[in-house]
């Protein structure tokens, strides 16, 4: 077997989350919502030591699991998600009949969704694995994507 090789693993995710995109110019702009699926690939040397439970694997699937579910899905599923900058009149109306609403200080575009979720995982990632490749799926046939390598 080759020594010392580094091999990546990744995790689905899956959660229901709305939207709007201010001042887009197209039907975006309304709150709306998406099935999203988030697939996140973490590299490292698999586990030696015939002592260690986890021998063999690079990170417990279910470690893995944890951290996206607690940093990510628990926070975004079924929330309405809405700018900072959204008029806080409305906001002040959601908040009346959404108990998930979520304001981040950027437009909630999956591009700039990614590099945040991107943060929230490598924060709680252990120190010898590598976030590596994030995908965030929006539609059946629209995505984001984070490569590492891109990424220095």
């Amino acid at each position: 077997m080759t020594e010392n090789p580094i091999i990546r693993i990744t995790k689905e995710f899956k959660f229901e989350m709305a939207h709007s995109l201010p001042g887009y110019n197209g039907l975006c702009k309304n709150i709306h919502g998406h099935s999203y699926k988030l697939l996140v690939s973490v590299a490292g040397q698999p586990i030696t030591g015939n002592n260690n439970s986890k021998l063999g694997m690079v990170m417990d699937f279910g470690d893995l699991k944890k951290i996206v579910r607690k940093v990510i899905v628990e926070k975004f599923d079924h929330a309405l998600v809405l700018s900072c900058k959204t008029p806080s009149t409305l906001i002040n109306q959601l908040k009346q009949y959404n108990e998930r609403l979520v304001l981040l200080n950027y437009q909630p575009t999956s591009e700039l969704m990614i590099i945040d979720f991107v943060q929230r995982i490598k924060e709680k990632l252990p120190e010898n694995i590598q976030l590596k490749h994030v995908l965030l799926r929006e539609t059946v046939t629209a995505y984001a994507e984070w490569f590492a390598e891109d990424n220095p």
